[in-house]
């Protein structure tokens, strides 16, 4: 049986995202009734991290726990990756000996080859080029928060970057229609946006883009690896920021959403994300959800 990845939203079908959604959301349930549910005992993770994280180490590896199984940390100190050895060597190595392998790492091409050359699943856990395991956290909370997001509005503002490419392979594959308000220069993969042209529209203005939106999302002007990029980002991103009065100009039932860590003043306002209409911090818990969805579902293919 072929070995299934998940580098980006678009290697599952909409219907196994839709399926995966609904079982985070009953796996939610059973952790937090404190029900025991270990299924992969004995299996074993390998997390390997080039770029540094909060949610998605703590995410990860207490999912594995909560599972019965383990989940081994290594830093780029900890392996030959990067350091000499060919990508595909180190792939052919660690998956002979792991179970499943989640990367955060900056090139995206790193984990398509480390996943060609994998035994076992590999989970793209963020590169440069897109972030899809956000996304299943995203769709989870906007599912408990508001029900089916298919036919939505939903608006992104701020930088093109993964979060808005995955927002727009999200469009794609559950349905909704994605406005895309970005300054000049900064827009995301411009043959993404080609291929789904019928259902994403880029343009300027945050309060056009965020009419009879039902979910409004954004993410730091500044990404890991932009800090000197800093001062530059916030004179061409300082008419973004996402406030309370920009929700008010969405639809009535907006939500919104932001993978943190946020900056507070920046790209959103002091308040926002103590705003009743922020469900910033539903979706980073159910990062643990969605993830261990993901685990389930690939370990049992």
């Amino acid at each position: 049986m072929t070995t299934r990845h998940f580098l980006t939203l678009l290697d599952l079908s909409p219907q196994e995202l839709k399926t995966l959604v609904q079982r985070a959301i009953e796996l939610k349930r059973m952790q937090r009734a404190g029900e025991i549910y270990e299924p992969f005992k004995n299996r074993v993770m390998s997390m390997i991290f080039e770029k540094s994280s909060t949610r998605t180490r703590v995410s990860f590896e207490a999912g594995m726990a909560q599972f019965g199984g383990h989940a081994m940390f290594l830093s780029p100190r900890d392996t030959q990756l990067g350091r000499g050895e060919p990508v595909a060597d180190s792939a052919r190595v660690i998956s002979s000996m792991v179970d499943i392998v989640m990367i955060r790492t900056f090139s995206h091409e790193l984990v398509q080859e480390f996943a060609a050359n994998s035994s076992v699943p590999v989970i793209n856990a963020l590169t440069d080029d897109y972030h899809p395991c956000q996304l299943l956290a995203d769709m989870q909370a906007f599912a408990e928060h508001r029900g089916d997001i298919t036919g939505c509005t939903v608006t992104w503002i701020g930088d093109g970057n993964n979060m808005c490419n995955s927002y727009i392979n999200a469009a794609r594959q559950f349905g909704f229609k994605l406005n895309i308000a970005c300054p000049e220069g900064f827009e995301p993969d411009a043959a993404l946006v080609e291929a789904n042209a019928d259902r994403v529209t880029v343009m300027r203005d945050p309060v056009a883009a965020v009419k009879n939106s039902s979910l409004v999302v954004t993410d730091v002007w500044a990404s890991m690896g932009q800090e000197e990029e800093q001062k530059q980002r916030e004179a061409a991103f300082a008419s973004y920021q996402v406030n309370e009065a920009l929700l008010d100009k969405a639809a009535d039932d907006v939500i919104f959403m932001h993978c943190l860590p946020a900056h507070r003043g920046e790209e959103i306002s002091e308040t926002l994300l103590d705003d009743p209409r922020s469900v910033a911090f539903d979706e980073a818990e159910n990062r643990l959800h969605a993830q261990k969805a993901l685990i389930e579902f690939l370990l049992t293919q």
